[in-house]
């Protein structure tokens, strides 16, 4: 690992002035379960780090105005134990309780899972975001078994690591991030998120000086899940993640929501699929046709073509999850 400077500052002013202005001079560190490997694997090679611990203004949650603030830092293990959170938001807190980990969940950060780098091994193991030598696509060319089959055209084929943000997408939420001269903006969740079209970009809309300071989610009474497929609790990402929300009006589902995760460069929103559970009655029909049209489109790389069984299965199961 090499050396860098280290600064622990006590307000979102003073972290953000100790910030660059460009990607790799400097770091935020919040929990450290993914900066901490990424130092150690050279994936960034920081001149400062700065850590969040030790502002308060960033921790906990809180109800506000018809909606649930979620603080920046405030850990996995402290969302899955909220009360408010579990009875309104089953698919946030299901999402985070499939992380699993007693280790990660209570030093984890809500920020942090928002805000983590690619899993990519080819990226982790120095070959570029892209995962390329050369001209030549080592994930086209190689074991690409975890990688996308949605949004994989260009040159980005890694899929998007957070657990928190297909759930965020479907419940509304926004996301405030500060900035230089205590400026602060707000992004809905279904726009942080991006897909880089240069190696040297992040996957998130989040500028080098800037900090991801609170989580807004509304409470809008939607039926809502997460189902995720995993190979085996606690310690892997899963092969695919399913959430889904909607309003239940009698007998018939509107305004349906469907984003899918571990697909695709950025959370996957399905429009197929909220087409196919729109006006559909909450029964084990709709929800196999939400399955059946969420995996359409799917362009399967030479590995990973289990992933589209698997999208079906997910979104199925997470609508069910939702009406039940």
């Amino acid at each position: 690992m090499k050396s860098f400077a280290y600064a622990a500052p006590k307000t979102v002013k003073e972290a953000v002035a100790l910030l660059d202005d460009s990607w790799g001079a400097t770091e935020v560190l919040a929990g450290g379960t993914d900066l901490v490997t990424s130092l150690k694997q050279h994936v960034t090679e920081p001149q400062r780090v700065v850590s969040l611990k030790n502002i308060k203004e960033l921790k906990g949650i809180r109800s506000k105005g018809g909606s649930l603030i979620i603080g920046a830092t405030t850990t996995l293990a402290e969302l899955i134990e909220n009360r408010d959170v579990a009875r309104k938001f089953p698919a946030l807190s299901i999402a985070a309780q499939g992380i699993g980990s007693p280790q990660l969940l209570n030093v984890g950060t809500v920020g942090g899972d928002l805000c983590q780098r690619p899993r990519c091994w080819f990226f982790r193991n120095g070959h570029g975001l892209f995962g390329q030598q050369g001209e030549t696509s080592l994930v086209r060319e190689g074991d690409n078994r975890y990688h996308a089959i949605f949004g994989n055209d260009g040159p980005a084929l890694f899929v998007n690591p957070s657990s928190l943000g297909p759930a965020l997408i479907v419940l509304g939420a926004e996301i405030t991030v500060a900035g230089a001269g205590g400026k602060t903006r707000t992004v809905p969740a279904a726009e942080f998120f991006r897909t880089p079209k240069a190696a040297t970009e992040r996957e998130t809309v989040l500028r080098p000086n800037e900090i991801l300071t609170e989580i807004t989610v509304p409470m809008k009474g939607l039926k809502n899940a997460t189902y995720e497929v995993r190979h085996r609790h606690g310690l892997d990402w899963p092969y695919v993640t399913a959430s889904v929300g909607f309003n239940l009006k009698g007998r018939q589902i509107e305004e349906a929501q469907v984003v899918l995760g571990q697909v695709a460069p950025v959370p996957w929103r399905s429009a197929a699929a909220s087409l196919a559970l729109d006006r559909g009655t909450p029964d084990e029909t709709t929800a196999s046709k939400g399955g059946e049209a969420a995996a359409a489109g799917a362009k399967p790389l030479s590995g990973n073509a289990y992933k589209i069984q698997m999208v079906k299965a997910a979104v199925k199961r997470a609508v069910l999850a939702a009406i039940a």
